[in-house]
């Protein structure tokens, strides 16, 4: 049969598909296509994801289970306690597996492929999953029904069993699936916002992201966390760097607006291990906050861009630095960010280049450089996200400027450091541009060695002006220029910080861009 050019959203042809071996990809993507017409659109990428997910869970804990059999027979269990202790929920638990009940697992599941109560069977699986795994209460798709094309459904559990989920690297299969459901869903997410729904922080924002703050362990909180990309991201960088036994290191909060979205966040940390907490129900952030008494060791959030919102309440403490502009939420963003920060705590912001400079807000943007709140500012390169052409920066706040979190810490009391990383990345396609390993480590790089962190220490890194992409300026070089926060003003300034020569291509650059964005 020829391969179709279309995706399941009936967009442009899928990204390039994680390295799994034998085309595996190709052939989900046309057994999940034949499902869609058959079902809700609102309900498409749920059902796709779900049978997705169910497979994962199964195939995780089959490996789980044959694992556990080994230990087993290695400490000679008598053949009478093995079955109980195989059925033991914890032994599963204590390996950050989830316990999946008999009607749930993938061979009940495929035994009714011929079957026409197989969407009931898929219904049942979840329900059975959410009812035996507390943290997943709530959270999966129910959309098993209502006029689904049980031939098209059956096609797609039919790939995913017959599917040899293995590559070249030898990885186990479950952790190949992981792959696959996450490819899944970064092409749901991009199709959602090209449609104007949900919002997409592309990868490599996400690692930059996460690079820059490096949490290895403590409390972490995304106040607009979406399908949860961040929050795995930031796992991902616990178990490269400590190993999966430090996952539990990290404690992971979130919140989501949109209820479809929250599912699949959680759905999307169960896949990578995560016990996280998005709280009970989904919601506005910043109209009803689900974590109210959280201090967190590390925030990090790519709020929608250009989402106004309504009437604030002047009392709510959380805007310490000022009342937030209405029609625009950024410095509501940013303020809520300090507001759940612990005493030493660091936040990851990013949003709409214009926070910078724009005057809507730019008291608020004053009040917290005078309380020295701001560490850092990155000028993000343009075409990072597919769902808008705004250029974007990316805030580093932090509560503790100085070395009370840390002895080794450099003080950088009263200064900022200025990254312009316009220049950086590159075009994958016509329209997406991404931010490579070393486009990465070049900017994270940079700020650990400006701020003196560990993870500099063993290479004895010293921080160092770059002309044309980074500085360190002084306050009352902020002040100078009127509290604008453009990267571009400051990292083409001369030794000594004196005024801008007449030469200002970085900023006309930045103008240029803008003016692009807004035009198209």
């Amino acid at each position: 049969m020829e391969a179709r050019d279309s995706t399941p959203d009936g967009g442009a042809a899928s990204p390039d598909p994680p390295d799994v071996a034998g085309g595996i990809h190709e052939l989900l993507w046309r057994a999940a296509d034949e499902l869609r017409g058959s079902v809700d659109a609102a309900d498409y990428s749920e059902l796709v994801l779900g049978v997705l997910f169910l497979r994962y869970v199964s195939e995780a804990f089959d490996r789980r289970r044959t694992e556990l059999a080994g230990e087993l027979a290695a400490d000679g269990v008598p053949e009478d306690r093995t079955g109980a202790l195989l059925d033991d929920p914890d032994a599963y638990a204590s390996a950050r597996v989830l316990w999946v009940p008999e009607t749930a697992r993938w061979a009940w599941i495929t035994s009714h492929l011929g079957s026409r109560h197989l969407v009931a069977v898929l219904d049942g699986a979840m329900a059975a999953i959410m009812r035996e795994n507390e943290s997943l209460a709530g959270a999966l798709p129910r959309v098993f029904h209502g006029g689904v094309d049980v031939r098209s459904l059956a096609g797609l559990v039919r790939v995913l069993d017959e599917a040899r989920f293995g590559d070249a690297r030898g990885r186990p299969a479950a952790d190949v699936l992981a792959e696959v459901y996450e490819y899944f869903l970064d092409h749901f997410a991009r199709a959602d916002a090209r449609h104007g729904g949900g919002f997409l922080a592309p990868r490599s924002v996400a690692r930059l992201t996460v690079e820059l703050l490096e949490p290895y362990g403590g409390r972490l909180y995304d106040p607009a966390c979406g399908s949860g990309g961040l929050l795995a991201e930031a796992a991902r960088f616990v178990e490269a760097r400590r190993g999966t036994a430090h996952l539990g290191d990290l404690s992971v909060y979130g919140q989501e607006t949109d209820e479809r979205t929250w599912r699949l966040a959680r759905m999307n940390l169960a896949v990578h291990g995560v016990e996280g907490d998005l709280g009970t129900r989904w919601g506005d952030t910043l109209a009803e906050d689900r974590h109210p008494g959280l201090e967190a060791d590390f925030v990090m959030s790519v709020p929608p861009f250009g989402i106004s919102d309504g009437a604030r309440n002047e009392a709510d403490p959380r805007w310490r630095y000022g009342v937030p502009p209405r029609g625009v939420a950024d410095f509501a963003w940013l303020q809520h960010a300090l507001a759940k920060l612990g005493p030493y705590g660091t936040a990851g912001v990013v949003l709409a280049h214009g926070s910078l400079h724009a005057k809507s807000g730019s008291g608020i943007r004053q009040e917290m450089l005078e309380d020295d709140v701001v560490a850092c500012v990155v000028a993000l390169p343009s075409q990072l996200f597919r769902a808008t052409r705004i250029p974007a920066c990316l805030w580093i706040l932090s509560k503790d400027k100085g070395r009370q979190a840390a002895p080794t810490l450099t003080d950088r009391r009263g200064e900022v450091l200025f990254v312009d990383a316009r220049e950086t990345g590159t075009l994958v396609g016509r329209t997406e541009r991404v931010l490579t390993e070393a486009d990465i480590a070049r900017i994270a790089g940079t700020y650990h060695a400006w701020r003196g962190t560990p993870s500099v220490l063993t290479g004895r890194t010293a921080y160092r002006d770059e002309p044309g992409f980074c500085v360190s300026a002084g306050l009352e070089t902020v002040r100078r220029h009127g509290y604008v926060l453009t990267p571009s003003r400051y990292v083409s300034l001369p030794p000594g910080g004196s005024a801008p020569r007449d030469d200002r291509r970085g900023e006309l650059q930045a103008l240029t861009r803008n003016l692009e964005a807004l035009f198209e």
